[in-house]
C-alpha cells in the first residue's frame, strides 16, 4: 500500500505534470496558429521551443513579430501565463515542499513516558507549571491539536506532540508508562482524552481542568482522578483579595483585644517615608508603632532589620496602639475599609467574585459594557463618566475581571489615576502580563495560571510554585530564649520577619518599651507576621505557644 502523500508533496507532483502540458498545449496551438493564420508555419519542435522560451519568459529569438490580431493576442495571454507560473510557482508549489522537507518535523506519537507526565493541550492555565517543570529538569510532553502552535512549543524547547486525538487514539498508546495526565482543553476534549487514556491501560493520576464545575461528577465518573476549575479559584482569590470579610486581614487578632489594632498604609511618592529606610525612620521610637511589612508588586515581604526600604508606592503594615496608628496616618495615606467593591468585567469570573462577595455581605456595584441582569452601570471603565457614575472613588476596592491584559494594562493605568489611594485588584489572563500590570499601577495582579500552577504543583511537584495567599498572624507564644532581651532591639528577631507587638505581663498588655525594658521569663509574647517568619521565630527562640490566662 502506498503511503498517504503530504499535500506539500501532491501540490509538487501537480506541478511536474502541469508544466509540460502547458508546454505542448500552447506549442500545439502556435503551431497551428502559424500555418493558418500568419502564413509561416513552424514545425512542432520550434513551436515547443517558442512555447518553451514564453513560459520561461526567458526571449522569443527569431519569433518576435506578429501581423495576425488572434495570433498577438495568443501570444500576449502567453505572456502573461508566463509571468503567473514564475511569481506564484515557486512560492505556492516549490518552497512548502522545500521547508518540509528540511524542517524538523513534529512528532505525531507519544516518545517513551517513564517517569514524565502528559499535558493534553496547551494554554495560559499551565504556562507558569511547564516554566517550574523546565527549571527543575522534569520530564513532561504536551499533545497538542493545533499546528502552528505545536511548532511554536517546539521552537520553545518543549517535547510536543501533534495530532488529533478524536480522529486517532492510537497516538496515546505509551501513555501507560507515564507518572501523570493533565487534561487543558475543552470540557468535551477532556473527557475524550481522559477515556482515551485510561483504554490505553494508564492507571497513574489524571488532573482535569474544566471550565464548568457541573462537569465535575462526570468527568469523575469517567476516569479522572481529580477535577478542577481555575477559573472560580481565580474569582475566590480576588473575592478574597478585595474583602475583609472573606480574607480577615491578620489571623489571631482577637488575642490582643482591642488593645492593638492593624492598619495599612499607602506610600505615596511625596511621603516622607517613601524610599527611606526603616532605621532612619524609627517608628517604633517615635510613634509606638511596628511595621510588619509591605506589599509591593504583588508580593508580601515582612521587615528585616533597619535596612530595610519603604518602597514607594506600596501598602505598608503597621501594628500599634490605635493612637500611635493615627500618628502614622499623617505620614502616609490610610487605606480605606469602608464603601462598596467595585468589580468591572462581568464574566466568568466576574460572576464567581461577585457571587462570593454577596456571600460575605459586601456591597458590590459592577460595571460592564453589556447591559444584563447583575450589572448596576453601563459602560466602559477607561471612560471617567464611568467611574463617577460607580463611585469608584468612594469604594474600599476596585477588581479589574476584564478578557483582555491589553485592555487591563490600560484599565488599571486610568483607574491609578483617577483613585490613587484605593486597592486596586486585576484579574490576568497570561502570567508574562503580570509585571506589566504591576508597572501600570496594580497593587495585586492575579493569573489563573497562578492559581492552576499553585494547583497543580501540590500535586505533580509536592510543593507551592506560587503563593496566592501570603496570610498574616497572630500568635501569642513563651518568651523562650527571648527572656533578658529588648522585645524590639535584637538583630537576630530582625532576621526572623516576625516582630514582638506586645508582652503580656500579668494581667497588663504593654505596647511600648522603653530602653530599660527587658522580657522576663514568665511574659506571654504578642508576635506578628507573616506564616514563614513566625515559623522562623519559633525555631530561633525555641518559644512554644502560651497557655491563655486564668480567669
Amino acid at each position: 500500500m502506498l503511503p498517504r502523500l503530504k499535500r506539500s508533496t501532491k501540490r509538487l507532483l501537480a506541478l511536474l505534470a502541469l508544466l509540460p502540458t502547458a508546454v505542448l498545449v500552447l506549442g500545439t496551438i502556435y503551431m497551428l496558429a502559424m500555418g493558418s493564420l500568419e502564413g509561416s508555419p513552424r514545425t512542432f519542435l520550434q513551436s515547443i521551443q517558442w512555447a518553451a522560451e514564453t513560459l520561461t519568459t526567458t526571449g522569443y529569438g527569431a519569433d518576435n513579430h506578429w501581423r495576425h490580431p488572434a495570433v498577438a493576442l495568443f501570444v500576449i495571454l502567453g505572456q502573461f501565463l508566463g509571468q503567473f507560473l514564475v511569481f506564484l510557482v515557486f512560492p505556492i508549489f516549490v518552497l512548502p515542499y522545500v521547508e518540509e522537507k528540511f524542517e524538523v518535523r513534529l512528532q505525531h506519537e507519544l516518545p517513551p513516558m517513564d517517569g514524565a507526565v502528559l499535558f493534553y493541550r496547551y494554554g495560559p492555565e499551565i504556562e507558569p507549571l511547564l516554566e517550574e517543570f523546565s527549571r527543575t529538569k522534569s520530564p513532561f510532553v504536551i499533545f497538542e491539536e493545533d499546528m502552528e502552535l505545536a511548532h511554536n512549543l517546539r521552537d520553545r524547547g518543549y517535547s510536543v506532540v501533534f495530532g488529533k486525538l478524536a480522529e486517532d487514539p492510537s497516538v496515546l498508546s505509551r501513555v501507560r508508562q507515564a507518572r501523570a495526565v493533565v487534561t487543558n482543553a475543552g470540557d468535551h476534549a477532556n473527557a475524550t482524552c481522559t477515556l482515551v487514556a485510561r483504554e490505553s491501560g494508564f492507571a497513574g493520576p489524571l488532573y482535569a481542568l474544566a471550565d464548568d464545575p457541573l462537569y465535575r461528577p462526570p468527568m469523575l465518573r469517567i476516569g479522572a482522578t481529580d477535577v478542577f476549575t481555575p477559573a472560580h479559584v481565580l474569582g475566590a482569590a480576588l473575592a478574597s483579595r478585595a474583602s475583609v470579610r472573606i480574607s480577615p486581614p491578620a489571623e489571631g487578632m482577637h488575642l490582643l483585644g482591642s488593645t492593638v489594632g492593624m492598619a495599612e498604609f499607602r506610600i505615596r511618592s511625596a511621603s516622607p517615608l517613601a524610599g527611606r529606610r526603616l532605621g532612619d525612620l524609627r517608628l517604633r521610637e517615635q510613634h509606638g508603632v511596628s511595621v510588619i511589612g509591605q506589599w509591593h508588586a504583588g508580593v508580601f515581604t515582612t521587615t528585616k532589620g533597619p535596612e530595610t526600604r519603604v518602597e514607594p508606592g506600596a501598602i505598608l503594615v503597621v501594628v500599634g496602639a490605635h493612637a500611635n496608628l493615627e500618628k502614622v496616618e499623617r505620614l502616609a495615606m490610610p487605606i480605606r475599609r469602608t464603601g462598596p467593591i467595585v468589580l468591572a468585567g462581568f464574566g466568568a469570573v466576574g460572576h464567581k467574585v461577585i457571587e462570593m462577595l454577596h456571600d460575605a455581605d459586601e456591597a458590590c456595584v459592577v460595571i460592564d459594557r453589556v447591559a444584563a441582569p447583575g450589572v448596576d452601570v453601563v459602560g466602559n471603565v477607561l471612560e471617567m463618566a464611568t467611574l463617577d457614575q460607580a463611585r469608584v472613588r468612594e469604594a474600599s476596592a476596585l477588581i479589574l475581571a476584564l478578557s483582555d491584559d491589553s485592555e487591563s494594562v490600560f484599565a488599571t493605568a486610568a483607574v491609578r489615576e483617577y483613585a490613587p489611594e484605593m486597592p486596586l485588584i486585576v484579574r490576568v489572563q497570561r502570567s508574562p502580563n503580570t509585571a506589566r500590570l504591576y508597572r501600570a499601577g496594580a497593587d495585586f495582579a492575579i493569573s489563573v495560571g497562578q492559581v492552576a500552577g499553585q494547583i497543580l504543583a501540590h500535586h505533580l511537584l509536592d510543593e507551592q510554585v506560587v503563593n496566592v495567599e501570603n496570610r498574616i498572624k497572630f500568635s501569642r507564644l513563651s518568651a523562650g530564649t527571648l527572656s533578658g532581651a529588648h522585645p524590639w532591639h535584637s538583630e537576630a528577631l530582625d532576621r526572623t520577619g516576625a516582630k514582638v507587638v506586645a508582652v503580656e505581663r500579668g494581667r497588663d498588655v504593654l505596647v511600648e518599651f522603653n530602653d530599660d525594658f527587658r522580657v522576663r521569663s514568665d511574659d506571654a509574647l504578642f508576635v506578628c507576621g507573616s506564616i514563614k517568619s513566625l515559623e522562623r521565630y519559633q525555631r530561633v527562640f525555641h518559644v512554644t505557644t502560651a497557655a491563655a490566662p486564668s480567669a
